[in-house]
């Protein structure tokens, strides 16, 4: 499982994407961000599935390499499932056992929210996997450069996000090489009763807090002995420049959510038409 944590990775790759400036990466990140929240019925979900694919077609990613990511939220995937089936009310019962019921309302809501999650999860991941840290950490400075009117630390900000992504795949190769030492002493982290196996895992976290903080202090001795002094007055060895495919890019994404904000519009007024109805049968009676 800490193998398969693709997270914060990059992939080097030859790819349509990976040439992309960073900024059109980012800011297309959070328009696909905001279109998966638009999405309300199957064929918004559907557009939002396509461009998905068309992404992961141009970055020339393995779809094996991104599937092996979502393992570590396969969890977290199935908590949100049960608690969407089992608590979301609706008119058709298809199961009942006391205070448990499961609705149609509840199956298609969890598979929403399901699918929602999978694909933000993979639109996140190709970010990082066509983009390198240094690149990702300029232009996120870069997009939240309007920020500093308000005296808001931009660089220090961006530099923070950029480390935290750098630190996951390093964090979970520390992991695994400890937990390793740990099987070779004689730990079980598989059987036993769950307190039993969080107990085992004891000896796992302290060493790697250990290890966290000697990494993170090392890194601040880096950064100091190079005269490290934030982003005051700081220049780049190679400038962020746009070109023909960014602008391409953009285009398609700002279509492509227009497209989303269209169906989500067209298709919504159906269910507020029929609401209005129903309340004006029931001010008749």
């Amino acid at each position: 499982m800490i193998r398969d944590i693709t997270l914060g990775q990059y992939y080097f790759a030859d790819s349509t994407i990976h040439r992309m400036d960073p900024r059109t990466k980012i800011i297309g990140t959070f328009v696909y961000i905001a279109s998966l929240f638009i999405c309300k019925n199957i064929y918004v979900y559907a557009i939002a599935f396509a461009f998905l694919m068309l992404c992961i077609f141009l970055c020339k990613v393995p779809i094996k390499y991104i599937c092996r990511g979502m393992k570590a939220i396969t969890y977290i995937l199935i908590i949100t499932m049960i608690f969407n089936m089992f608590f979301t009310r609706g008119e058709t019962v298809l199961w009942r056992w006391k205070a448990l019921v499961i609705t149609l309302e509840g199956i298609r809501n969890a598979a929403f929210m399901a699918s929602r999650l999978i694909m933000l999860v993979v639109g996140c991941s190709i970010m990082t996997f066509t983009t390198m840290p240094s690149n990702l950490t300029d232009g996120l400075e870069s997009v939240m450069h309007p920020l500093k009117y308000i005296k808001v630390p931009v660089h220090e900000i961006a530099m923070m996000m950029s480390i935290a992504l750098r630190f996951i795949p390093i964090l979970m190769e520390e992991t695994d090489k400890i937990m390793k030492a740990q099987l070779a002493r004689g730990a079980d982290f598989e059987n036993g009763s769950i307190v039993k196996r969080v107990k085992n895992y004891i000896p796992v976290l302290v060493p790697l807090f250990v290890a966290s903080f000697r990494r993170a202090n090392e890194l601040t001795l880096a950064m100091e002995s190079r005269c490290y002094r934030g982003g005051e007055n700081r220049t780049r060895m190679k400038p962020l420049k746009y070109h023909k495919r960014d602008a391409a890019a953009y285009i398609t994404m700002f279509a492509y959510l227009g497209i989303i904000i269209f169906l989500a519009i067209y298709l919504s007024p159906k269910d507020s038409t029929d609401a209005a109805a129903l309340a004006g049968s029931i001010n008749m009676q």
